[in-house]
C-alpha cells in the first residue's frame, strides 16, 4: 500500500482582502501559484489510524491530534460512509510552519488525494474539494495545486491567466507569523482592499510581463505582517534590492517572502547570495506553476 503524495507550497502572487462581514470572515481575491517544493504525505498498511511527523520542521507542529492531515483522514472516512482498511500516515514536514505557504492545507489536500486512491473510495472531485474547503481557507486551492484565482473565503476557484513556469526564490527568516494576529492588525489599520478580480491578460508570455502586471497589484496583509514580524520586512527589503529580483512580495500572511526572477540562472544566483548574506534564513530556489507530480510509489 505504501504510496506518497506531494504537498506543494502555495504562493500568493497577489492577495486582496476586503472588510470582514457579519460572520467575521474577510472576502479575498488572490492569484495563487504553487512551487515545485513542499511537504510529502505517505500512507501505509497499519493496524490502526496513526500519524507520524518527521522532517526538518516537524517540531514546529502542534500535537498530532490537531494536525490537518489527521483531520483530513477522519473527514474522508466519514464522507466515505463505509469501513476502510486500516492505514497509517507519515508527514514529511519540509516547509517552515506558519510561513504563509499554505503548508497545512497542502498537507491535508495531499492526504485526501492519496487516501481516495489508496483506499479505492468512490468520491468525486467535488466531494473532495468540499472536504478540503472545510479544513481551511486555502484548502480547496491547495487540494489541486494548480494556478488559480481564489475568491470568497478562498473556496471559490476560477482559472488563472495562462502563465509560463516562473523561476523564483522563497525566503523565510525563521520567525513563525500568526495569521490570526496579522488579521487583527489588518483590521485595526482599517485599510480594506477591493476584492473584485482585477483585469488581467488571458496569458503572460514570460516572468518579466507577469512581474510588471503583479506590481500593479498588492498583498493587503503585507504591512500588518511586517509590523508584527520586522524580520519579514528585512527579508522583503533585501530581496527587493537585489538585481535579479523582478518583484518581491510577502506570501499570504507571512512570514515567507518570494522573489520572481527572469530565469533559473538569476534565481540560482540570487538564492546563493542570500544564503551567504543570511545563513540563518531558510532560502529555496524553486519554480512556480503547478500542478506538480506526486511522488513515485
Amino acid at each position: 500500500m505504501a504510496k506518497a503524495a506531494f504537498a506543494a507550497a502555495k504562493v500568493n502572487l497577489f492577495l486582496h482582502v476586503g472588510a470582514p462581514g457579519a460572520d467575521g470572515y474577510h472576502p479575498i481575491c488572490s492569484l495563487m501559484a504553487f512551487a515545485d517544493l513542499g511537504d510529502e504525505v505517505m500512507a501505509y498498511e497499519a493496524e490502526a489510524l496513526e500519524l507520524a511527523v518527521r522532517g526538518p520542521f516537524a517540531k514546529g507542529l502542534a500535537g498530532a491530534g490537531d494536525n490537518l492531515v489527521l483531520k483530513a483522514a477522519h473527514a474522508l472516512i466519514a464522507e466515505a460512509g463505509r469501513p476502510v482498511a486500516p492505514f497509517g500516515l507519515v508527514l514529511d514536514k519540509r516547509l517552515p510552519v506558519a510561513a504563509g505557504l499554505g503548508g497545512g492545507s497542502a498537507d491535508a489536500g495531499a492526504a485526501l488525494r492519496l487516501l481516495r486512491e489508496t483506499l479505492s473510495l468512490s468520491l468525486d472531485d467535488a466531494q473532495l474539494e468540499a472536504l478540503a474547503a472545510g479544513l481551511g481557507a486555502d484548502g480547496a486551492a491547495c487540494l489541486w495545486g494548480r494556478p488559480t484565482i481564489a475568491q470568497g473565503r478562498g473556496e471559490r476557484l476560477s482559472p488563472a491567466p495562462r502563465m509560463p513556469v516562473i523561476d523564483a526564490v522563497l525566503v523565510n527568516p525563521g520567525v513563525p507569523v500568526s495569521t490570526a494576529e496579522v488579521y487583527r492588525r489588518f483590521d485595526a489599520q482599517g485599510q480594506f482592499g477591493e476584492v473584485a478580480p482585477p483585469r488581467a491578460p488571458e496569458a503572460f508570455e514570460d516572468a518579466v510581463e507577469l512581474a510588471a502586471w503583479l506590481a500593479t497589484q498588492r498583498n493587503d496583509l503585507e504591512a500588518a505582517a511586517v509590523a508584527l514580524a520586522p524580520h519579514v520586512g528585512a527579508v522583503l527589503e533585501t530581496l527587493a534590492g537585489e538585481p535579479e529580483c523582478l518583484l518581491a512580495r510577502v506570501s499570504g500572511s507571512g512570514g515567507t517572502c518570494f522573489a520572481l526572477c527572469a530565469s533559473d540562472i538569476e534565481a540560482e544566483s540570487l538564492a546563493e547570495r542570500i544564503e551567504a548574506m543570511a545563513p540563518g534564513w531558510w532560502v529555496r530556489r524553486c519554480r512556480l506553476g503547478g500542478p506538480w507530480p506526486d511522488a513515485a510509489d
